[in-house]
């Protein structure tokens, strides 16, 4: 029967916004004039939605003055900070393209970017963390063909701001009369962990719509304070955390540049948020601090996990001790706008803390073999697809790799591997590329991460598949050890004679941390290539087969 098979489509008692980004925020300005907008506490930063709007429009007619124009690209390098919420509105309400470039980036990739998207302005600041932006950007700018204006924000943007004295007003407002929502408004650019980066073009709709149903599941309102400790740069900043407050009128709270622990617990504290963002790791290191029960979280009621696949002990933690009764986990990527699947609140424990939910309003997403492309039975693992106004416009001038993500029926291939269970609900479980091939038997490195993580001594853990001889792949674990607790290789394999044989760890690595990219993703390729030199397996991933 067909209602066996791994299909499902978001039903949806609310319409598409046929709108668009900068339409939505004036519609918002209108029904909470007074109410907070956004809040940066480091800055020491706040504005009204009438303050926050007329702040964007002084940016846009600046712009207008250096010679932007609608269409254009302006890139954005720079860590979570008010003035990259107000370039976000100011650059999409009249029409410009926003490029985020990844705060990591080194001189090579931003040059790349900066040719790649066409990029004739560039917002920075000076530097971050032990990354030059200033230096970096002087020097490749003879070679970045269109670049003509770099601002940094911490010496230019005062003077910025009054170029546009002489912009008429009435010239913003045909400009924003003239911006469709199918118009592309944002590139983000994916992390190119092989090749060169390639750049994820976002519209209006794309957008919007995504950050509007994600806060509809979320039960956001113009009441609700949102702190947002993830990266503007990417989708989980700026869409799940931007855009789902400024299309209900809920408060943008910034606790601190980039992500620190005890900066975001006291900001939801000193400002009474309702939401926290954030991937597992963070939770983990804000669970972990030493002051934690001093932290009045008693404001927080709901939040979003997502990045990369929750451990469901910390799930709980999560729920039980930070008050986030009604924490929702979010599955996605950068190319679906991110979201694909959500769970809504007052979904049972259980499918809480083991899915990532069911499909997202007004979308599609479907299950199928790799290799045939056809639909499979429930409960049976193959590719995630979605198909829906989320799905990105291409992969900015390279068609070939659009191509090969997004087939002729508009299906976006994920490359993750997934089931749906009988009542929808999704579970992710890994990448087909993370799949460990070890004598035949595929090896799903979630099962035996979540397997770990019941361990009273392991804080956190990550499987990778490191090449064998003998077997082709072979189990290793790298493992985070909670602070206080001793634990030695012996302990834990004893602990995994209750899995399967082919499944227990062969290699075992206690590690402080794990090569993480700037969003909070694990690098597993890094791992994988560390892990080969430590244990000198060169010799045997030239002879893997699998």
């Amino acid at each position: 029967m067909i209602t066996n098979l791994s299909y499902s489509s978001g039903a949806s008692k609310y319409p598409l916004l046929g709108e668009t980004i900068g339409e939505n925020l004036r519609n918002t300005v209108a029904r909470f004039p007074q109410q907070e907008a956004l809040v940066c506490v480091d800055q020491n930063y706040r504005a009204t939605y009438t303050e926050f709007f007329s702040q964007t429009e002084q940016i846009a007619k600046s712009l207008i003055a250096i010679g932007i124009k609608k269409g254009d690209r302006v890139g954005i390098w720079a860590p979570n900070r008010a003035e990259w919420v107000l370039l976000q509105y100011a650059t999409a309400r009249i029409g410009i393209i926003l490029v985020n470039l990844n705060p990591a980036y080194r001189q090579n990739e931003l040059e790349f970017v900066l040719n790649q998207a066409e990029i004739s302005a560039v917002f920075a600041s000076i530097r971050f963390k032990t990354s030059q932006y200033k230096e970096m950007l002087t020097n490749v700018k003879p070679n970045a063909k269109l670049l003509e204006h770099i601002i940094i924000f911490e010496e230019d943007w005062d003077h910025f701001l009054l170029k546009g004295e002489e912009t008429p007003t009435s010239e913003i407002h045909k400009l924003e009369q003239s911006v469709q929502f199918d118009d592309a408004v944002n590139i983000q650019y994916t992390s190119g962990t092989t090749g060169f980066p390639k750049g994820v073009t976002l519209t209006h709709h794309n957008l919007l719509n995504n950050g509007f149903f994600i806060g509809i599941r979320l039960n956001y309102s113009h009441l609700d304070r949102v702190c947002i400790p993830v990266p503007f740069y990417h989708c989980f900043g700026m869409v799940i955390g931007n855009l789902a407050c400024t299309s209900h009128g809920a408060c943008m709270v910034i606790p601190s540049d980039s992500f620190d622990p005890a900066k975001t617990l006291s900001a939801v504290e000193i400002e009474k948020c309702t939401s926290l963002y954030g991937v597992p790791t963070m939770f983990i290191a804000e669970l972990e601090l030493p002051n934690f029960d001093r932290f009045d979280l008693s404001s927080l009621r709901t939040g979003v996990m997502a990045g990369s696949p929750c451990p469901i002990e910390i799930m709980k933690k999560v729920q039980s001790k930070m008050n986030m009764k009604e924490v929702s986990i979010c599955y996605g990527m950068t190319e679906t706008s991110p979201v694909s699947t959500q769970t809504i609140i007052g979904t049972p424990l259980e499918k809480q803390v083991s899915t990532v939910g069911t499909v997202q309003d007004h979308l599609e997403i479907k299950i199928i073999d790799p290799a045939t492309g056809e639909i499979l039975p429930k409960g049976i693992a193959g590719e995630f697809c979605t198909r829906g106004y989320s799905v990105m416009q291409k992969y900015w001038n390279n068609p070939e790799a659009t191509a090969q993500v997004i087939d002729d029926n508009n299906w976006l291939h994920t490359g993750d591997l997934a089931t749906m269970d009988v009542d929808g609900y999704i579970n992710i479980t890994g990448r087909i590329k993370d799949i460990i091939i070890r004598g035949g038997e595929n090896i799903s490195p979630k099962e035996i991460e979540d397997f770990l993580y019941e361990h009273d001594a392991i804080s956190d853990v990550q499987i990778i598949g490191v090449p064998s001889v003998k077997y082709g792949e072979e189990v290793m674990a790298w493992v985070k050890i909670k602070d206080g607790i001793k634990v030695n290789e012996d302990e834990l394999k004893e602990y995994c004679l209750s899995i399967a044989h082919f499944k227990r760890p062969k290699y075992w690595k206690f590690v402080n941390e794990f090569p993480m990219t700037i969003s909070g993703k694990i690098r597993k390729v890094e791992m994988r290539e560390v892990s080969i030199k430590e244990l000198g397996l060169e010799n045997a991933k030239k002879i893997k087969t699998s």
